[in-house]
């Protein structure tokens, strides 16, 4: 049995997909997650590491464009030149943002916002 300690609270976000399938093979294939669970039509959990992240089906074309999350720590660097080899599309420049986060964005193929920083210090 696990302690409270060794099972932490964390927060996932979760993000509109308005075709499972197709994000299922987006994380999966090009960004190297693996799935959670059962897979059903309505539903999908991706992970990589601490990196969760859940999808639920959106009749909506529109929610995606307007989500986003964002991912934080000291393997983001490594994330981004794994990316940049995979050659990863929508992959923005690695650089320090002016409020002193060094960070870098994907955008998926229904337009989530993938937001990934770190300290400058952590690189």
């Amino acid at each position: 049995m696990t302690t409270p300690a060794e099972d932490p609270a964390r927060s996932i976000p979760v993000l509109p997909s308005p075709d499972i399938a197709s994000t299922r093979d987006f994380y999966r294939d090009e960004l190297g997650f693996g799935i959670v669970g059962p897979e059903m039509e309505d539903y999908l959990i991706v992970r990589r590491g601490e990196i969760e992240i859940h999808f639920w089906k959106s009749d909506d074309r529109k929610l995606p464009e307007v989500s986003s999350c964002y991912i934080r720590g000291g393997e983001v660097p490594a994330l981004h030149a794994e990316f940049s080899a995979r050659g990863v599309k929508e992959l923005s420049p690695f650089l320090v943002r002016p409020w002193n986060m060094k960070e870098f964005y994907i955008r998926d193929p229904h337009g989530n916002l993938l937001r990934f920083g770190c300290a400058p210090e952590e690189v």
